[in-house]
């Protein structure tokens, strides 16, 4: 499977099979974190057979099972919400390739300073369950993409396939909060309003990016 197939096929998975993390996998999820956080900025970190931390009444509450592995989502304290999402991301469509299941996870967690190593200034912004999923997950309902876009009968077609890939991406309850606009060769995504807006936002950028083509345009800063 490669990584647009993973966009294709790839759902959020809250229930796992009670079986570690085969070593070879361990390992490919630990070299791309390692080369996201020499991208980032950031101090991503893959925590293996650790129960704790989806030992809690929220995560019991929201029917998890068997979520004992994750990679904990952690940066600065300040302006990294966009890049835990676009550089987290990487690694759940990886992980998909891999023949494993995720779950973005941002309040029904409980954190285990033990499990992980935090520098000064540093916080973990959420965290992403992977596994070998005892499901696949299911879709869930999309928007149109003229409803999250400026597309119309004169778009290119990497634009279209851009705002398609972006309604695959999870997102915060599903909300589907943002949009893009194109003009010339230059897109402007914008993220909507709420507490992990910005985080969807990095979410959604990577999978517009993967689906039309990085060569076909620039995000405008």
């Amino acid at each position: 499977m490669n990584i647009e197939e993973a966009i294709l096929c790839r759902h959020s998975v809250r229930q796992y099979l009670d079986k570690p993390i085969a070593p070879e996998h361990a390992d490919a999820l630990r070299k791309a974190v390692e080369e996201a956080n020499a991208q980032s900025g950031m101090h991503m970190q893959l925590v293996l057979d650790e129960p704790k931390a989806m030992n809690c009444l929220l995560a019991k509450y929201g029917s998890f099972k068997n979520a004992t592995n994750y990679v904990a989502m952690i940066a600065p304290k300040n302006g990294f919400d966009e890049k835990v999402g676009y550089f987290g991301e990487k690694i759940v469509l990886l992980a998909k390739t891999l023949g494993l299941e995720t779950c973005w996870v941002a309040g029904s967690y409980k954190k285990i300073p033990e499990a992980v190593r935090l520098e000064d200034g540093e916080k973990i912004y959420m965290i992403i369950v992977v596994g070998y999923g005892a499901t696949q997950g299911k879709p869930h309902r999309s928007k149109s993409p003229q409803a999250v876009s400026n597309l119309s009968e004169d778009s290119p077609k990497w634009f279209e396939k851009g705002v398609q890939y972006a309604l695959l991406a999870p997102t915060a309850i599903n909300q589907q909060k943002f949009r893009f606009e194109l003009d010339g060769n230059r897109v402007k995504a914008t993220a909507g309003i709420g507490p992990y807006a910005k985080t969807d936002l990095g979410i959604v950028k990577l999978h517009f990016e993967i689906g039309a083509g990085s060569e076909n345009f620039a995000f405008e800063e």
